[in-house]
């Protein structure tokens, strides 16, 4: 049940000549076509919960930090520890992923991170907690993501088959951005009304829907995959294997780039709600929220498509560049506002194509590190590139500091587009269709043609 993304991923593979697979649904059935599988509908119910309780923990852990030593910087230290784990480790987790059975490793990581939050709120409620078991928390939930990260990724195409990952994997971007709006929304009220120690205890209670879920699954519904033996090496063997597969390395490269320089809202958002409109934090929260609006339109409609073609990321990642250097220079704080819609919905579109487009071109055996080394680059690219974002923001303006991000996500799509035809042999081909100029790539040898036809 599991040959259809193996046999997808030989070098260079075309996908239009290889053989054509069976494909249970057809290309734009349903919406929500996957949560017809009984195993995934009980792992993205349980996701629904979870990822409420992670959007509560994340606000109520760096009010806490802020409230107990009125430091922005001890903030910052928080969010770096939460993601150092994966940025140090994030391989060796994929080579234990590809090793390990995914229902029985994510049960101990979910049970990991509930014990951690649970312990947090015991400590808070208490009025024990001091700032290092913050950092202690925030660190061991990133030690159990190293793992549970590329477990729940590459665990996606064990519960759905090929046929439906697409779909699938959109789903739960659309979960994940659902919750972005509510979970932060409860936290509030919770942090202002009874205290930060209950948004701990209530994302600590909330591991049990998705425990529950892995519990009932059905074992024998699930499409077994090939896990690699223990063997020297296989962390080399992972990085050569992505290395050697133009449509497996450069996504990575893209997503990387865009990351590191692009992604960093936090730092463009929090500059122009406060130096450029001068609206405080009702501003910020604002665009955020409209963000989230936008990637959750994106995810929704990325779940119609059944496939995740290599020309649309590039697209989506160009216009999700130039979107960056308009909203630049928009005069007005609700024109600006405006654009965070398309941005959000753009941005989820690079973000699903590729983690799609990776998981159909990788060997299952190879899942977990291949996954793994895609969530470091993503996950860890805001980490590094916020430091530089932040001082072009500081030192040239909030203007110049967002148009400069979109500007390289832009950039960067453009030149990994070109090598990605190059690779594929494919040329630019412009010319006129049904009365409107037409942009296109196409095969050099379908151009070579051309004129004899």
């Amino acid at each position: 049940m599991s040959s259809g993304p193996g046999a997808a991923s030989a070098p260079a593979p075309d996908p239009h000549d290889s053989p054509p697979a069976p494909d249970p649904l057809p290309r734009k059935s349903s919406m929500f076509s996957s949560l017809k599988v009984r195993n995934y509908r009980l792992f993205f119910m349980g996701q629904v919960v979870s990822n409420i309780g992670t959007w509560m923990q994340r606000i109520a852990q760096d009010w806490l930090v802020l409230s107990l030593t009125g430091s922005s910087a001890a903030v910052g230290i928080t969010t770096a520890l939460q993601f150092l784990p994966m940025l140090l480790f994030g391989l060796y987790g994929g080579v234990l992923v590809d090793r390990l059975r995914k229902r029985p490793t994510l049960l101990v990581t979910q049970s990991s991170m509930a014990l951690t939050a649970i312990a947090l709120a015991v400590l808070t409620l208490t009025g024990h907690v001091q700032v290092w078991h913050v950092y202690v928390a925030a660190f061991a939930v990133g030690l159990a993501t190293v793992v549970d990260n590329p477990a729940r990724q590459s665990f996606v195409s064990e519960l759905v088959g090929p046929g439906q990952l697409q779909n699938a994997v959109s789903l739960n971007s659309a979960n994940f951005q659902s919750a972005r709006l509510v979970g932060p929304a409860v936290a509030g009220l919770l942090i202002t009304g009874v205290g930060t120690g209950f948004a701990f205890l209530f994302n600590g209670l909330s591991f049990i829907a998705p425990l529950t879920g892995l519990l009932l699954m059905r074992a024998r519904e699930l499409h077994v995959v090939e896990r690699a033996p223990r063997g020297k090496g296989q962390l080399r063997e992972g990085v050569r294997y992505v290395t050697g597969r133009p449509e497996l390395i450069w996504p990575i490269v893209l997503v990387g780039f865009v990351g590191t320089f692009a992604f960093n809202f936090p730092v463009y958002l929090s500059a122009f709600a406060d130096d450029v409109f001068h609206a405080g934090a009702g501003a910020y929260s604002l665009f955020n929220t409209l963000m989230a609006v936008g990637s959750l339109v994106g995810a929704l409609l990325a779940a119609r498509r059944g496939t995740a073609r290599l020309r649309l990321l590039i697209v989506a990642a160009m216009a999700f560049g130039a979107l960056e250097i308009l909203a630049a220079t928009t005069p007005t704080l609700w024109m600006f506002a405006l654009f965070m819609i398309p941005l959000g919905l753009f941005g989820m579109t690079v973000n699903v194509t590729t983690n799609t487009s990776i998981q159909m071109s990788t060997d299952p055996a190879m899942r977990g590190r291949v996954m793994a080394l895609y969530m470091m680059i993503f996950l860890g690219g805001s980490p590094v590139g916020a430091p530089i974002v932040g001082w072009i923001t500081d030192t040239y303006g909030a203007r110049v500091g967002l148009a400069a991000g979109g500007a390289v996500a832009a950039l960067a799509a453009a030149v990994i587009g070109l090598i990605l035809a190059r690779v594929g042999n494919l040329r630019l081909s412009v010319g006129w269709h049904g009365g409107h100029p037409r942009v296109r790539f196409v095969p050099r040898e379908q151009e070579a043609l051309a004129p004899a036809a």
